[in-house]
């Protein structure tokens, strides 16, 4: 373990006691938000992303130190572990790096080599394999192995079988592999060619090439699944030549006939045994590194989407577009609670326009809506222009706002609606569900399957365990970044809490259905499943507004309680100054103080009495109020209506490899290229944009025919 803390400590960049600690704290099985916001002493004040990073790397260590141990124990179970091989293996960095080394003594199936050995001619490549100077003439030195009863019947047969044994030989060398891996990885290049004679979306790669090392992780993913459907040949091209003079410098060692033989056997090695072996193991690498980058790019994406400022208090209208089906409309209250439905057809015709106008605008009238959400899936602009068009002839003091709908059907079809609205048809709570989004995005997108929310690339091609792993947590920070009310969360919600799961989480709903509001986080240990220990991870992100303590209604943990009231009265303020605001220059004061004795008196350490000044200072306090508000419209533009050089304020919609698409008000979203975000080197979009993000942009080009519009980020400002 202190290896690991080691390798850990120097990767991370963090002192070895902190990474000590944070191992102690997920072996006892803290998570990672409870460890993130409450432990900031134990590790050095580390956020969830880079933690839940340790966590992955450490159990990769872990599996590789296992996976040594299995290897050390199969070679010594053979008779064959020498102190120098099991230092080699203890020493190895990666899992390759082990299995390379495993290679020799692994049992194989019965190859070309294993079956010369059964003939007797092992010996017979050793001597070859010297190149010594005293040897004979090949032919000459084989004619002693011929064994008809071996099937052995000539002196080809037995340098034939010699010959495999020493390109087995060649192969299984770890030093051999470990230098031709390097320069693959470093040299090759991958390359495509059309399978088949017909257009597709992969015409661009019919004829590519780019070495393996600079090609970005989406261009590898399409190749892949170009080649799975059918469209693409994928090959990798290497540098024979290069690579055979790389073997020969480990394996040549005279000019001799012998080693002319082994030379062959070599080239041999190569073409039949390590360059298929390395070609399966880096198309294997680069499609894992492009999958761990497509799923950091999808996570990256969710956590501005989920984080995203509600609209929180006002009456509003969910419109989910659609054609066939019409427009189904669901308006609620500032709650989210269900008050009317209905479906329109604005999409089918002059007449039904006017129809769903009427419609609509009654009923925004008679329950006095304030926000409509428009779900951005089919005819969502035809059904903008619509509401567009009704805001300015009714002059109704109502804004829009397109709404990522994604995910909206699945919701509307799964048992979590069918029991929030068993008498509502399916079609109609896609409504509710994009109505809701737009006042609480977090509270409602928890319902939906991460994966389903839409704001990556190639997610079917990514592993599902490690996708759901990445895209769980992020859920899971960014629930426990807010906070949860404990007396309005829903199960979904509540799930995600740290600690709790689907079964706690129903419990805690059928606990305050049956006994009221909670007016004590410490009723929670009256819930059934609901121990000290679970307590003690979930009881600091749940929030109680209105209860016995004030403290209850902020991120402080019921651990520090005491501590925050000592802070409090070192400031000069009481426990009940909390819910009167009086405590808003608590951080002001703290600063008057000298924060190394405030700690001490408090019993405290100094990141954690920061973070509680800070949540005294603002409680109940939602981060996301913190963030630029959405932009809501009243009007809508048309493709035809931009013209280069126009500047607009748009909103990001997802952030990729090459760029960023942003909603800036019209029928398709324009596309901001990596070269158009700064004038900055960036190796990627989202190190300056991320999902939700309003900025200005200036249109650079708008195709109608194509459905393209090209914008500036960096030109607009």
């Amino acid at each position: 373990m202190e290896k690991i803390i080691g390798i850990l400590a120097s990767e991370f960049g963090r002192q070895e006691q902190n990474i000590k600690n944070v191992i102690t704290l997920i072996d006892e099985g803290n998570t990672i938000p409870f460890i993130a916001r409450y432990r900031k002493e134990m590790h050095g004040s580390m956020d969830d992303s880079l933690l839940r990073e340790l966590e992955t790397r450490l159990g990769y260590l872990r599996n590789l130190e296992s996976r040594k141990e299995e290897i050390k124990n199969a070679v010594n179970n053979q008779g064959k572990l020498t102190d120098e091989l099991a230092a080699q293996i203890d020493n190895a960095k990666t899992l390759a790096e082990a299995e390379d080394l495993y290679r020799p003594f692994k049992q194989k199936k019965r190859t070309r080599a294993g079956i010369a050995k059964e003939k007797g001619l092992e010996p017979l490549a050793a001597l070859i394999f010297s190149q010594a100077d005293s040897l004979p003439a090949l032919p000459v030195l084989a004619e002693k192995y011929i064994n008809e009863e071996k099937e052995v019947l000539t002196a080809e047969d037995a340098l034939a079988g010699a010959s495999d044994i020493i390109a087995e030989f060649i192969s299984d060398s770890p030093d051999i592999r470990k230098i031709l891996r390097e320069y693959c990885f470093s040299s090759a290049s991958i390359r495509s060619e059309k399978a088949k004679d017909e257009d597709s979306v992969y015409r661009q790669y019919y004829d590519f090439s780019q070495p393996v090392s600079a090609v970005p992780g989406h261009r590898i993913l399409a190749l892949n699944r170009g080649e799975k459907e059918g469209f693409l040949r994928v090959s990798l091209e290497t540098d024979k030549d290069k690579i055979l003079n790389l073997i020969f410098r480990q394996t040549v060692r005279s000019d001799s006939e012998a080693a002319d033989f082994v030379k062959a056997a070599a080239e041999d090695a190569w073409d039949r045994l390590i360059f298929p072996s390395l070609r399966n193991e880096l198309r294997s690498a680069l499609t894992e590194k492009a999958a761990e980058g497509a799923i950091h790019n999808f996570a990256i994406n969710l956590r501005p989407l989920l984080m995203q400022p509600p609209v929180k208090g006002h009456i509003t209208m969910g419109l989910d577009p659609g054609y066939r089906n019409g427009c189904k409309t669901a308006i609620i209250d500032a709650t989210g609670k269900l008050l009317d439905t209905c479906v329109v057809y604005p999409a089918s015709g002059e007449k039904k326009k006017r129809e769903a106008i009427g419609l609509l605008s009654g009923l925004i009238k008679k329950h006095k809506v304030e926000h409509i959400a428009i779900g951005n899936g089919t005819a969502s602009r035809e059904t903008e222009q619509m509401v567009s068009d009704m805001i300015k002839e009714l002059d109704l003091k109502v804004s829009y706002m397109i709404v990522n709908e994604a995910g909206a059907s699945v919701y509307s079809a799964s048992s979590l609606a069918a029991e929030e609205f068993p008498d509502l048809d399916v079609n109609l709570r896609s409504a509710v569900s994009i109505a809701r989004r737009l006042q609480d995005p977090l509270a409602e997108l928890v319902k939906i399957d991460p994966k389903a929310i839409g704001v990556g690339q190639y997610q079917h091609d990514m592993p599902q365990k490690r996708l759901d792993e990445t895209l769980s947590g992020v859920v899971e920070d960014c629930v426990n970044a807010v906070g949860v009310d404990l007396n309005t969360a829903s199960p979904a919600l509540l799930q995600r809490v740290s600690g709790l799961n689907s079964s706690i989480a129903g419990n805690i709903v059928a606990y305050r259905e049956a006994n009221g509001a909670f007016s004590d986080r410490k009723q929670l240990l009256k819930v059934p499943r609901l121990g000290a220990r679970t307590y003690e991870q979930c009881a600091g992100f749940l929030r109680i507004s209105g209860g016995r303590n004030p403290l209850d209604n902020t991120g402080v943990h019921p651990e520090s309680y005491k501590a925050a009231e000592v802070l409090i009265g070192l400031c000069g303020c009481g426990i009940d100054d909390i819910s009167s605001g009086k405590t808003a220059e608590l951080g002001k004061r703290l600063r008057a103080l000298d924060e190394k004795s405030a700690s001490k008196k408090c019993g405290i350490g100094i990141p954690t009495l920061r973070d509680i000044a800070k949540e005294l200072a603002k409680p109940g306090r939602d981060p996301r109020d913190e963030l630029p508000r959405p932009v809501l419209r009243t009007d809508v533009l048309e493709a035809k209506d931009l013209v280069p050089g126009m500047i607009l304020t748009g909103t990001v919609r997802n952030v990729i490899d090459f760029g960023a698409f942003v909603d800036i008000g019209v029928h398709q979203d324009g596309l901001v290229h990596i070269s158009e975000i700064t004038d900055k080197y960036i190796r990627h979009p989202s190190e300056i944009l991320s999902v939700g993000d309003v900025i200005k942009v200036t249109v650079l080009s708008v195709d109608e025919t194509g459905k393209r519009i090209s914008l500036s980020a960096k030109q607009a400002k």
